[in-house]
């Protein structure tokens, strides 16, 4: 039966060690006992240039999740892959698998990326932020209100000691330190 398990790999070969692991499966006797290999990955937006860019963000950098029947073979295919660290959870000789819930809601988010890709930088109410242009440039505001649909915000500012709300877009902003 195949199970999800949790590929630790260097950070940034996460699709190396995925292309890498599945020329390796294709090659061996026991392709059949390995189900999908996958970097969980959305889809997010930012603003570059007064154009919105696309691009991919990983969920989990570092780690890869391959669906296997575990035994010493597949073990060792994945062991003995370039760039990649171990298995995560259980021992070193005996992995654990994730569980199935586990799985399914990884699998949930990285399909659900295509319909509206998210903005790279999210935003939360009560957040502090940073306005690096515009009229209200170096002013620090507290986020009331986050539109990602119109990639804008609505940000409470102290303009001469009085609370004044603006609406700004995402990349009049920065998270402060």
């Amino acid at each position: 039966m195949k199970r999800w398990y949790i590929i630790h790999a260097y950070s940034g070969y996460e699709k190396q060690v995925m292309r890498s692991l599945n020329d390796r499966i294709q090659r061996s006797a026991v392709a059949d006992s390995f189900g999908e290999v996958l970097v969980p990955t959305e889809e997010v937006v930012e603003m570059k240039d007064g154009k919105k860019r696309k691009s991919e963000r990983k969920f989990f950098p570092g780690y890869v999740l391959v669906e296997m029947e575990m035994n010493d073979d597949t073990w060792h295919i994945v062991k003995e892959c370039p760039k990649v660290l171990g298995f995560i959870g259980g021992t070193a000789e005996k992995p654990a698998p994730i569980t199935q819930k586990e799985a399914d809601a990884i699998l949930a988010r990285v399909r659900n990326t295509g319909e509206a890709p998210r903005p790279k930088t999210m935003f939360e109410p009560g957040e502090e932020l940073l306005v690096t242009d515009g009229p209200f440039t170096d002013f620090k505001g507290v986020v009331e209100e986050v539109q990602y649909e119109k990639s804008r915000l609505t940000l409470t500012i102290n303009v001469f000691n009085r609370p004044t709300q603006v609406e700004l877009e995402f990349r009049q902003v920065e998270k402060s330190m």
